[in-house]
């Protein structure tokens, strides 16, 4: 009966062991679960904030673009109202003949610096003139076909007359050049 008993009791600290070890799997199991569940919680915040960071920077940018832009361009308005002040003094001293400028010498030549001036502003703000010459190619990206014509000796989309200059601020089109266009075929 004593090998009984030690074996009852054998038993029985082995039935405790197996329940230990069984509260301890579940508590572990409970722990990795938890562990898991905070790992992906701690992803799905990280995920968020490197989103958030990446929005940050990309409206940080499109705010320095805007703000260039602005700088360069906020006078394109201003600037494509002036053109026609250059067209008129430009006329104005084309028009003039030889005794005009005998008789108003001086009021032709303070026409002819508020030209240069004007250009010197232009250029100092970033104004460029088109200024395409008889002969040269038409491009659709620089100039405005005023009229075609077929003209001896001139090949199809060469430009045969200029009208009117045009202009670039920096990089964008304020007026393009208009021109007349060679209809020739070939």
């Amino acid at each position: 009966m004593a090998e009984r008993k030690e074996d009852d009791f054998l038993d029985d600290i082995e039935q405790a062991e197996a329940e230990a070890n069984a509260e301890a799997e579940e508590e572990i199991s409970d722990e990795a679960v938890e562990l898991d569940t905070l790992r992906a919680e701690r992803d799905e915040y990280r995920d968020k904030f490197m989103r958030a960071l990446a929005d940050a920077e990309n409206a940080r940018k499109r705010a320095d673009k805007d703000r260039r832009e602005a700088e360069q361009y906020a006078g394109s308005k201003l600037a494509r109202d002036m053109l026609p002040v250059y067209d008129n003094l430009k006329r104005a001293l084309e028009a003039a003949t030889d005794e005009q400028r005998e008789a108003f010498g001086p009021l032709l030549e303070g026409v002819e610096l508020t030209l240069r001036e004007l250009l010197n502003v232009f250029k100092k703000h970033g104004i460029e003139r088109i200024s395409p010459a008889e002969g040269d190619a038409f491009d659709p990206q620089l100039h405005q076909a005023m009229f075609e014509a077929p003209v001896p000796g001139t090949k199809h989309g060469q430009i045969i007359q200029v009208s009117a200059e045009g202009f670039m601020l920096y990089d964008r089109l304020l007026r393009p050049a208009q021109v007349g266009v060679s209809s020739n075929a070939g």
